[in-house]
């Protein structure tokens, strides 16, 4: 089964954590910190996400386009390290 990226901010620390877990399970698997001045877009794309899932009502579609670019833009920062 495919595993999905997860993504959390850490707003004491401005750093982006990372997990990952198996579709319809849920254990979560801790992969590493981001610090903000190390991917500064991650991070800011990643808190637009979170202030998107607690917004009332949820908007579905975008929450899931904003989940895409949050993949998108973590695969490019782990190719470029």
């Amino acid at each position: 089964m495919k595993n999905t990226i997860l993504f959390a901010i850490d707003g004491a620390t401005k750093e982006t954590l990372v997990s990952e877990s198996e579709k319809a399970s849920n254990k979560v698997i801790f992969i590493e910190r981001i610090g903000y001045n190390e991917n500064e877009l991650l991070y800011d794309t990643v808190a637009l996400l979170t202030k998107i899932a607690n917004a009332t009502p949820l908007n579905v579609p975008v929450y899931i386009a904003l989940d895409k670019v949050c993949q998108l833009i973590y695969s490019n920062h782990t190719k470029s390290k």
